[in-house]
Order: C-alpha cells, then structure tokens, then sequence
C-alpha cells in the first residue's frame, strides 16, 4: 500500500508541474521551487539523521536515508502554491494563509504515521511537523518577497536609463 501512496504522490506531483511553472513569474517560481527542494532535504537529512524521524517505506533506500518525493517533488510544489495564493498579501493573511497548509499537513503526517509504514516518528509529534512547515514556509515567503523587491528595482534601473 505504502508504494502505491508514494507513485500516486509522485504521479500528482509531476501532473501538476507543468501548470505551476508557466506564466511571467516562471523565473521566481522555480527559484522557489528549488529552493524549497534544498530546505527541505537539509532539514529532513538532519532530522533523520538524529534519529527523530524514519522512513520505512522510501525511494531508493539503498541511497537515501530520507524520502526524495517528500523533499524535491511534495514539498516544494507546496510551496509555489503557498506563495501564489499570498503573493500580494500582508501579514496577517500570510498567517492565516499558513495554517490553510500546516494544519492539514500535520493531520495528514499523523493519520500516514499511525496507519502505513511511510514514515515513522521516534522523537517527532504533529506539533513539530506543524512549526517546521510554518518555518520554512516562511523563509520560503520570505525569499519570494525579496525577489519581489529586486524585481522592482532593476525595473526602476530599467526606466530610468
């Protein structure tokens, strides 16, 4: 059953690509990507391997000890949604918006942990899934708004030369 949860996730994961990267703002939502990609497997890379979480069940477990489609698929695809639904939003609603993705991710991670061998939490709790997606939810909003930033100064250079 688990393999079938993780080619269903990955099968969704690619389907909704090509719709998540098309328009004007393809650039930043690739960097977002990306970077999401990166946070992920570094905070994953440490969380397993201080033995706070397990994943069983997992793509290529001979090579990664963490799973891959969470990490560079799932997540981050997560997060190029996150930042398009609170592109032009202030904090408040960036807030409101957060818990629209974290609550449900850490009731999802908690049914997944006690129903399948996805993953299994030694040293973890949804509380803990529930601040580290809001962490890096943040940063990676935090990035899309500096990106916003930059992109209105070169185009203030490009007006006036």
């Amino acid at each position: 059953m688990e393999k079938k949860l993780l080619n269903l996730l990955t099968a969704l994961c690619i389907v909704s690509l090509p719709f998540l990267f098309k328009g004007s703002k393809m650039r930043e939502n690739l960097v977002i990507f990306f970077s999401k990609g990166v946070i992920a497997t570094l905070l994953d890379a440490y969380v397993v391997g201080t033995k706070k979480v397990e994943y069983p069940v997992r793509p290529f477990p001979k090579i990664f000890k963490t799973n891959i489609i969470y990490d560079i698929l799932f997540f981050p695809i997560l997060s190029v949604i996150w930042v398009k639904l609170s592109y032009h939003d202030n904090l408040s609603k960036i807030l409101l918006k957060s818990l629209i993705f974290s609550v449900p991710m850490s009731i999802a991670q908690w049914y997944f942990e006690k129903n399948t061998r996805l993953f299994k939490w030694k040293k973890w709790t949804p509380f803990h899934t529930f601040g580290s997606v809001n962490f890096t939810l943040f940063i990676i909003r935090g990035l899309a708004g500096l990106l916003k930033k930059l992109d209105k100064v070169k185009n203030a250079g490009y007006k006036a030369t």
